[in-house]
């Protein structure tokens, strides 16, 4: 027979409280901070909106993530917070500094309750601070909310209410959104949205929309402002990649590299992703040459690729520093290999991700590449799924690979020869040559993590799969 573990003393204070509202109210002046923590959870949980109002006003650390505790939108714990930080200003003395409101774990929650998450951008003020003429900037530096938004089509419940009261506040609290979603959100919420929270407090960017090149031109501006964005995501933006031939069209191109310009003063910008975004190669080439810092991560998906483009990017010094690359759908077998070749020996020190999926790598290019690859001693990940490769040059890709001692994840394709000349997997080929190929690294190292793939099955949308024993996909077991 189990039994439960009976409650601690802080467990049945926090509970003595909560059953007594005024009670826990009018003793939050008096109540040890160590108690503050579990007792705010345990009012958030059991949803008492006005003990929460008043534990804000009252909060004795410098930072509160409470939207760590958030799962899923709730305006009205939101409503509580926020009233409790209006009775916060009004108050002369407040240790409370941050406000999070960001749904992401936060170590305050799991350490002794006396851990604190301030920021050095929000220290402490001097006594010549106090005067009248620097409330409002006083005022800034004690309280900072800081959240982040995912703006859609139209806004949700809590976003309407928490915009509502940022812009009340303004000139009052320092607002701050640390990253930003916008996919297909029309012009007059960005703008609204804007009107409200800074542009240079945002490190990451989300951007999928398929507005006009006329939209992405009114955006061009807050984009620039972004001086400490260092992640961007582009995805669904498709322009005109034909030249010029009209007025219009001349219009449309002038548009798209203002808005490439930008990325010139993003000077804290490390990684950048791209999916599914068609640029001209004059925009290609603007766009690797705006580049002010040294990426780590360069992602590309979907997009078409030309010769010119290629070359834009393997010369391109500012990745010379990439720790991860990725190229997904990005057909490459008919563009030179010596120009992957040429990045992949200058990223040799640093790169520790390498994905070239479905990228139409033949034989002569995977061949081209393993020179290089012999070189990327860093490497961690490898995936070359979904490209065309005999048994023979994978059998080369394998003996190289197999001297780097610090792969954890390896992805292969199946070789050419599983296949019949209709494309079909022969199963027996595919569970015969797989062993054989795994055997080729465990001669010189034990593997952590290997699989070898069929290209996804067209019916079931699965793959075979070999990773120490063969499993089919749906439409062959």
């Amino acid at each position: 027979m189990s039994f439960k573990a009976p409650f601690t003393l802080l467990e049945l204070a926090v509970k003595s409280l909560l059953r007594n509202e005024a009670l826990a109210i009018s003793t939050l002046q008096k109540l040890p901070m160590e108690l503050f923590p579990s007792l705010f959870k345990e009012a958030f949980k059991s949803r008492h909106m006005k003990i929460l109002t008043a534990m804000v006003a009252e909060w004795p650390f410098s930072c509160l993530p409470v939207g760590a505790l958030m799962q899923v939108p709730d305006v009205v714990i939101l409503q509580a917070v926020l009233d409790g930080v209006d009775i916060l200003k009004k108050e002369k003395k407040s240790k409370l500094r941050v406000l999070d409101l960001r749904n992401v774990h936060h170590v305050f929650w799991d350490a002794w309750p006396g851990i604190e998450c301030g920021e050095s951008s929000t220290g402490t003020l001097s006594k010549e601070q106090t005067g009248n003429c620097l409330n409002r900037y006083a005022l800034r530096q004690l309280l900072k909310v800081v959240t982040d938004f995912d703006l859609r089509t139209h806004l949700n419940e809590q976003q309407a209410y928490l915009l509502q009261w940022a812009q009340q506040q303004k000139g009052s609290v320092r607002l701050c959104c640390m990253k930003v979603t916008i996919c297909d959100t029309p012009m007059k919420i960005i703008k609204m949205f804007f009107s409200i929270f800074q542009p240079c407090y945002i490190e990451e960017l989300e951007l999928s929309t398929g507005w006009t090149p006329a939209a992405l031109s009114c955006f061009a501006r807050c984009f620039g402002q972004m001086r400490n964005l260092r992640k961007l995501h582009l995805a669904r933006i498709y322009v005109n990649t034909k030249k010029a031939v009209n007025s219009l069209e001349d219009i449309e191109e002038k548009y798209t590299a203002r808005l490439i310009s930008q990325i010139s003063k993003l000077n804290c910008l490390q990684h950048l992703f791209i999916n599914g975004v068609y640029f001209s190669s004059e925009h290609m080439k603007q766009l690797f040459r705006c580049l002010k810092s040294p990426l780590e991560s360069l992602s590309i998906k979907l997009s078409e690729f030309s010769q010119s483009d290629l070359e834009h990017l393997c010369r391109c010094q500012r990745l010379f520093q990439l720790k991860h690359l990725t190229l997904c759908g990005v057909v490459l077998f008919n563009l030179c290999p010596a120009l992957l070749q040429f990045l992949l020996e200058n990223v040799a020190a640093t790169l520790q991700i390498l994905e070239l999926e479905d990228c139409g790598i033949g034989d002569s290019q995977l061949s081209a590449l393993l020179p290089a690859l012999s070189q990327c001693l860093q490497l961690t990940r490898v995936n070359f799924y979904d490209n065309v490769i005999s048994i023979s040059v994978l059998m080369d890709l394998l003996q190289i690979l197999a001297n780097l001692s610090k792969l954890t994840e390896e992805f292969y394709p199946a070789p050419m020869e599983c296949y019949d000349d209709l494309g079909n997997v022969q199963v027996n080929k595919f569970a015969s040559v797989c062993p054989d190929l795994l055997d080729i690294l465990r001669a010189k190292r034990q593997p952590i993590r290997v699989t070898f793939a069929t290209d996804i099955c067209l019916k079931c949308h699965q793959r075979c799969v070999f990773d120490g024993k063969t499993r089919l996909c749906h439409c062959l077991s």
